[in-house]
């Protein structure tokens, strides 16, 4: 049992790895590997840290993202870590409290647990962006939640 905790506890880490869109550094391998002629590449252009969970509990989901040109969505927010890679296209987006930012094919961002979306949209009007999103939950929720009443800055609720 303490192999199958311990061996949980590296799966965010193997995953964060995994969705860096691992290539170009040239692999350390064994003496064994390299008999048989393996080789590779690797790099990794993207971590970060996670935050703590329920190892026990630990669930990942993949969902592929596709906005049309000029496409968008309303705000929201998502209850669990995620990790974004760019598959084609430009993606922009801001969460509440940070800047606004723009990630273009081959990079990957995170977004941490219940940040509110205030942009999440294609940069471009006249080609698509797709993107994976690996949401990393430790408890059942929807992956996406409507975002509560977000008001223009300088103003308040009356």
């Amino acid at each position: 049992m303490k192999a199958f905790k311990k061996w949980v506890s590296l799966v965010p880490a193997i995953l964060c790895i995994t969705v860096a869109g691992i290539r170009d550094v040239p692999a350390q391998v064994s003496a064994d590997q390299a008999s048989s002629k393996m080789a590779g590449h690797s790099q990794v252009p993207f971590s970060h840290s996670l935050p703590q969970l329920d190892g026990g509990h630990l669930k990942v989901s993949v969902v592929e993202v596709i906005y049309g040109p000029g496409e968008s969505s309303l705000p929201h927010s998502h209850p669990c870590a995620v990790i974004g890679h760019i598959v084609e296209g430009s993606y922009r987006t801001q969460v509440k409290g940070e800047s606004e930012a723009v990630y273009q094919a081959g990079q990957s961002f995170y977004e941490a647990p219940n940040g509110v979306h205030l942009v999440s949209a294609n940069a471009s009007g006249k080609e698509p962006v797709k993107f994976i999103a690996y949401f990393v939950c430790d408890h059942e929720t929807p992956l996406t939640v409507s975002a509560p009443a977000v008001l223009p800055s300088g103003t308040s609720p009356q």
